[in-house]
């Protein structure tokens, strides 16, 4: 995102709404921005960013119990997936048409949103190797170095065999089921598509934002059986998700756990969060109005 392309959203979004504008300084301000916007009253909260500060944005909502503004994300960042996955257009200019639409008919949903611990996410968190490869983007930005497609998946490759594939670490608690020990990893995810690809959706399970969440796990790491789901997870023809003998997964759940036998690396809506060795999650429904 440079300065020209929020310059024009700004004048896009001005020109028909009654604006107020901040520019994010630091790590965590967007939430504090959005609580704010909340404590204050405002109406609508407009983020032009990535899933990172929308993620930001979602939890400063979120801090304000009672009404709370209505939020529009306009893709600004890598992926969008929260964006793209409610139906927004990826480039910017057709994200703010359509917004300023919807604000004119009123047009308007709520959303569930997922809890790890003690922060809300809005499609996705995962302990194992997809945190770590978010890990390893996150430093090769800091050196620089751009994000795109290729450097994704060159980072995927060489974390692949780089991470542990021998001593599974994980063990998935749901209510009233027995404990599932020896996983590699596990995403947990409260929409679908998971991830996007450039333009290309990945598919791990069926969650639309309202009916719970979805589980994915490995318990095996070997490479035919991964390339087979990663297949499966690009294949856009069919609505199957991933599965085999090698996979564990789940539909609708209110809420489940993770425990972990050594730190475990941890991201929420595509931001590294540091390892972990215990996550619970919890399915929040109608959490957050959208305006999409």
């Amino acid at each position: 995102m440079t300065g020209r392309d929020a310059g024009l959203v700004v004048r896009a979004l001005g020109s028909r709404l009654e604006l107020d504008t901040r520019q994010t300084q630091y790590r965590g301000h967007a939430g504090e921005l959005a609580a704010a916007s909340a404590a204050e009253g405002y109406e609508l909260v407009v983020v032009f960013s990535g899933d990172g500060t929308v993620n930001e944005v979602v939890n400063g909502l979120m801090q304000v119990p009672a009404e709370r503004p209505a939020l529009a994300p306009i893709p600004g960042g890598g992926a969008n997936v929260f964006a793209r996955t409610l139906g927004l257009p990826a480039d910017a200019g057709g994200a703010v048409q359509h917004i300023l639409s919807a604000v004119a008919a009123g047009t308007r949903r709520k959303i569930g949103l997922g809890l790890a611990g003690d922060r809300y996410f809005t499609f996705s968190a995962g302990l194992g190797i997809d945190a770590e490869v978010i890990a390893d983007m996150e430093r090769q930005r800091a050196r620089g170095r751009r994000a795109s497609v290729a450097a994704y998946l060159r980072t995927t490759v060489r974390r692949y065999y780089e991470t542990d594939r021998r001593r599974p670490a994980l063990t998935l608690r749901t209510p009233g089921e027995a404990p599932v020990s020896g996983l590699f990893m596990g995403v947990v995810t409260n929409s679908s598509p998971w991830t996007y690809l450039g333009s290309h959706p990945v598919r791990l399970a069926h969650a639309d934002f309202s009916s719970g969440l979805d589980l994915f796990a490995l318990r095996r790491m070997r490479t035919l059986s991964s390339l087979a789901a990663l297949h499966q997870m690009m294949q856009t023809t069919h609505t199957d998700v991933p599965s085999g003998r090698d996979i564990v997964s789940a539909a609708a759940l209110t809420e489940l756990a993770f425990e972990a036998a050594r730190p475990m690396a941890f991201h929420i809506d595509g931001e590294y969060l540091g390892e972990r060795e215990a996550v619970a999650f919890r399915f929040v429904p109608d959490a957050v109005c959208v305006v999409a």
